[in-house]
């Protein structure tokens, strides 16, 4: 597989660029999505899908995030409440002033998915950063097959993008949006069961070379792959992401190597048949 050439900061990807928080939407009761743009309307970069910035509030800290999309003006960054930096985000208000900087990692292989039919498939925020590169099939079409999103949560009430998720790309011709979650309540009319199943009970089919796009819970992520051995995924055609194990982001602190690999420099993309190579340790 070939990974996409990265974007380019037109400054530096490690000087970062004065953001402001210009909208943010309350996905569930601990992640909000927040709208950066620069003072000046700007976009602060352009990503390629799958690619992260770093996000920081001067006297508090910075982190690493996916970028989950992005608009003409604006990055969008999906964050759960852990900690401190992200609680002071979650605190923030529209106006607020945030530095960013990026971006960084390689994106999802766009040439090897353009002509193909793509399974995308998500657990919780696991869906973030996945959700970059199936608005990028949305908004380029006619480059790619058929698209299939497999979503679940642990609630209704957790379910994320529900824009998204239950409006948007339901819309889009030759998209299909299936969703689950662990314990249904009164007005789930959905599916009630765990991904992996899910996945066995709609049984997509590999034919065509047809590329699966996986991000979730490493548990999750353990039991999809055996549910997509069983239906005859190749390795190769199975890609997920290790961006939580990004911390600088340009393979100097040491703490993403697998082996003598550094997620931030040779992923945090890979397919199944790259991982399979490297140490036990993902």
């Amino acid at each position: 597989m070939t990974q996409v050439l990265r974007a380019e900061n037109p400054v530096s990807p490690l000087v970062p660029v004065v953001g402001k928080i210009i909208k943010i939407v309350a996905e569930k009761i601990d992640v909000k999505t927040f709208h950066v743009s620069t003072p000046e309307g700007e976009k602060p970069f352009t990503p390629a899908p799958g690619q992260l910035g770093m996000l920081s509030i001067l006297n508090v800290g910075e982190g690493m995030f996916s970028i989950t999309t992005q608009g003409p003006n604006h990055l969008e960054f999906s964050i759960k409440k852990t900690g401190v930096l992200t609680d002071a985000l979650h605190e923030a208000e529209v106006g607020q002033t945030v530095a960013v900087r990026g971006p960084y990692g390689n994106g999802f292989p766009l040439d090897f998915c353009k002509g193909k039919d793509i399974l995308f498939i998500g657990g919780g925020i696991g869906l973030a950063p996945v959700r970059s590169l199936i608005n990028y099939a949305v908004e380029n079409r006619g480059a790619f097959g058929n698209l299939q999103v497999i979503y679940g949560s642990r609630s209704p009430a957790d379910l994320v993008f529900k824009e998204d998720i239950l409006e948007n790309w339901p819309k889009v011709p030759g998209m299909k949006v299936d969703l689950t979650v662990d314990r249904g309540d009164d007005e789930w009319k959905g599916n009630v069961g765990f991904v992996p199943a899910f996945i066995e009970q709609l049984a997509p089919s590999p034919d065509g070379d047809k590329v699966c796009v996986l991000c979730g819970p490493p548990i999750m992520i353990k039991f999809c792959l055996q549910s997509l051995a069983k239906l005859g995924f190749k390795d190769e055609n199975i890609i997920t992401t290790l961006e939580m194990r990004m911390k600088c982001g340009v393979g100097k602190c040491g703490r993403c190597n697998i082996g003598s690999c550094f997620v931030c420099l040779d992923g945090p993309v890979f397919t199944l048949a790259q991982l399979q190579k490297m140490p036990p340790e993902y």
